[in-house]
């Protein structure tokens, strides 16, 4: 059950004492919808000078964790860092326990929000995004490093990323098409030449509060900041991916506002990274055992399988950035409506990788020289029942049903 409002600011006033041996007054407590998938209980308490926190309870052991990473990442920015940032991040303020969990009271940042999919081109939301994450993208590592939070090397990324494709592919669900870009683009040594940097390990849009200054949205905070890290800075551009109308317009901002050398490749990485999300969420449905989640993700996968299929291979150079993938906004409607997003399919033998062990990465094979690689797509484990149970009625929208299944893996549902 989740906990009332009225027990939160219980709470949080006993964490205020605790932090200041002072008893604060509250002069009024609501609901807080964060968008996280109930992942947590949580209100805004107003404070008698006017002030106004955050309290949060995480519900679930991942939402636990993600909270002592956020509360760890927050403790780093010091005054010093915080001073470094073109905009607010939320202050600890105290923490209680309660039973079955740990209240967390931070400040609370005003402004307005933008879902993903919602940004649109030109001077504003793309650019003020791309700015901000730029911000973060130039801290000093030792922000990260003297933390004790992670740290990878470009080298660890290119692996890691090579791991969580073995994984897809050791499901037997993951599209040979698919398999086979991903696979090229992670053998593409250029793809992976860049400077780590400070990352907020994929942040989203709607992580970020926005306000009007001189009638432009400006950001003005960032919300969650649990993925602090050194890392491949494309994994916090993977959003653009969403937006085709407006990545160009962001990271041509990205560049002009990073201190660091040009990467090239970076909306590459990006594209790549944004694919990747499927693969994971094909991969959290393999390790939890739920069919009804690898269903959906083996329906996006074959979406976006049938999507990319006529396009340059990531890392060619030829892929300009406003055409990031459609998997969120050109999903085919005739290969969803067929299955309601539960499509199982073939499984991968790696020995019939082998033609292409010497080909360029630049010139794919045509379809009349892969000949039938893959075995007849299975439909007999598919159920419209739990389909239905799962996600709703059958009409849904194919590109909702895209855009909430990544959401429900990263957490911004």
């Amino acid at each position: 059950m989740a906990r009332s409002p009225l027990t939160l600011a219980a709470a949080a006033t006993a964490a205020l004492a605790q932090a200041s041996g002072v008893q604060t007054g509250i002069s009024g407590v609501s609901t807080l919808t964060e968008d996280a998938a109930g992942r947590y209980d949580s209100a805004l308490v107003r404070l008698d000078d006017g002030s106004r926190l955050v309290v949060r309870v995480a519900t679930t052991a991942d939402a636990e964790s993600d909270a002592v990473s956020e509360a760890t990442a927050l403790a780093a920015l010091t005054a010093g860092v915080r001073a470094m940032l073109p905009f607010a991040a939320p202050e600890p303020v105290g923490q209680a326990r309660l039973a079955g969990g740990v209240a967390r009271v931070q400040t609370f940042l005003p402004g307005w929000r933008v879902d993903g999919a919602h940004i649109p081109p030109g001077r504003g939301v793309a650019t003020g995004l791309a700015e901000a994450i730029a911000g973060i993208h130039d801290l000093p590592s030792s922000v990260v490093t003297g933390a004790g939070l992670p740290s990878r090397t470009a080298a660890q990324v290119r692996t890691e990323t090579e791991q969580l494709l073995d994984r897809a592919e050791a499901t037997g669900r993951l599209p040979f098409g698919l398999l086979r870009r991903w696979s090229r683009a992670i053998a593409l040594d250029a793809l992976w030449r860049f400077e780590p940097t400070v990352v907020l390990g994929g942040v989203d849009p709607a992580s970020f509060t926005f306000t009007d200054v001189d009638g432009v949205p400006t950001v003005s905070g960032l919300l969650t900041w649990a993925g602090l890290s050194v890392g491949d800075p494309a994994e916090d551009l993977r959003w653009i991916a969403g937006a085709p109308d407006a990545a160009s317009d962001a990271i041509a901002a990205y560049g002009a506002a990073s201190g660091r050398s040009p990467d090239a490749l970076l909306a590459d990485r990006a594209r790549l990274h944004a694919e990747l999300e499927f693969a994971k969420w094909l991969v959290h449905g393999h390790d939890t055992g739920s069919e009804s989640v690898m269903s959906d993700a083996v329906a996006l996968l074959t979406s976006l399988d049938d999507s990319v299929r006529d396009e340059a291979p990531i890392g060619s150079g030829s892929v300009s950035v406003d055409e990031a993938i459609a998997a969120l906004g050109r999903v085919p409607v005739a290969a969803t409506d067929a299955v309601d997003t539960s499509m199982h399919t073939d499984a991968y033998d790696p020995g019939s990788m082998d033609p292409f062990d010497d080909a360029d990465p630049s010139d794919p094979p045509s379809r009349e020289e892969l000949g039938d690689e893959t075995e007849p797509i299975e439909f007999s484990d598919w159920s419209p029942d739990a389909a239905d149970a799962r996600d709703g009625d059958d009409d849904r929208d194919p590109d909702d049903a895209a855009r909430n299944a990544l959401r429900r893996w990263t957490g911004t549902a």
